[in-house]
């Protein structure tokens, strides 16, 4: 009775179903923004199944066959390269899944070679970012006084604790190349204070060693030594607590930590307060770890270097990079072609 209720289950089970299945492996493997990226792809090869006739909320799993690969590929080419490339990946994916847990007896090869041959290579861009502006940035954080702005109906308490944790957070962005989530997560035991690393939990799950820079160790002890008696009033252990924490009416006298969304916030807060509005948006979380890969690789010339210190697991990733902005493409061509004709 068992077994026929088993195999009744089985033959009612749905593409919706295992794609819903899939995700949910994603989703414990995978950060939250890859998580995203793989559900929308699925959603919109769920629409390319309804358009073949094939409602995936209806059909078996094993009427999935590698057929579809094409159109989607097909219909995938009103999207940017970029967007195509990590959809297909998505889609790859969720048939290897189908494979692996024999639903259905998958050609992966044909799924692999139908992707490769319809497929867009996404061209190489050249990361954008206003480097002046965020030197300007760094240098007028540095001092706290220039930042500190209290809000309406904000303590200048409060106002201080939010001018250094920025100053710091700042700092340390440029300085480290965390990404803004990992930035987020760091707790204060995670830092070995001594030899100025971090160890923190990176993209894909891989663990790793950050290093800071003296400026950004001193602001962040400037900014926890004004937190220290908020955090030891917590009950918690220090170590547990997080590096950087809310400083807003919500978190009222507790230590909350930062959402990777307060971490944005404060990158667009200050840009707009030292830059003004219209520089808002040019810089954010992401730009300074592109500052940081360029700084590297200006001071040193060495591009396994900042392959490594920018935790790159592809290093035609850090090449991206290795380019020479105007002003030194100018230089060099003036010392080449002037230079001696005076």
């Amino acid at each position: 009775m068992a077994l026929m209720a088993k195999k009744t289950e089985e033959t009612v089970l749905t593409i919706s179903h295992v794609i819903a299945k899939y995700l949910d492996v994603v989703k414990l493997t995978r950060s939250e923004h890859t998580m995203r990226a793989y559900k929308n792809s699925l959603n919109v090869f769920a629409e390319v199944l309804v358009e073949k006739w094939l409602d995936p909320s209806t059909t078996p799993i094993e009427k999935l066959t590698e057929d579809v690969v094409s159109p989607y590929a097909i219909y995938l080419k009103s999207y940017a390269p970029a967007t195509e490339h990590l959809y297909l990946q998505a889609v790859k994916g969720f048939y290897e899944y189908v494979d692996s847990e024999r639903f259905v007896e998958i050609n992966l090869s044909r799924v692999r070679t139908l992707i490769r041959q319809r497929s867009r290579r996404p061209g190489i861009r050249l990361p954008q970012f206003p480097s002046d502006d965020i030197e300007r940035l760094l240098e007028h954080v540095s001092v706290v006084e220039n930042i500190l702005l209290p809000a309406e109906d904000e303590d200048v308490t409060t106002a201080r604790l939010r001018a250094m944790r920025d100053r710091a957070f700042l700092l340390m962005l440029a300085d480290t190349g965390l990404r803004v989530h990992e930035a987020c997560k760091l707790r204060r035991g995670d830092v070995d204070w001594n030899e100025h690393r971090a160890v923190v939990i990176g993209k894909g799950d891989k663990q790793a060693v950050v290093r800071f820079t003296s400026r950004s160790i001193t602001a962040i002890k400037d900014y926890l030594s004004l937190r220290a008696e908020t955090d030891g009033g917590s009950g918690k252990q220090l170590a547990a607590l997080p590096l950087f924490a809310r400083h807003d009416k919500g978190a009222g006298k507790k230590t909350k930590s930062m959402t990777p969304t307060t971490g944005r916030n404060i990158v667009k807060e200050r840009v707009r307060q030292i830059l003004g509005k219209e520089s808002v948006g040019k810089i954010t979380p992401h730009s300074f770890r592109h500052y940081f890969v360029t700084t590297v690789l200006r001071g040193s010339g060495n591009l396994k270097l900042a392959q490594e210190l920018a935790r790159h697991a592809n290093i035609q990733v850090t090449q991206r990079y290795a380019h020479l902005s105007d002003d030194e493409l100018d230089k060099g061509y003036y010392d080449i072609f002037e230079k001696k004709s005076k």
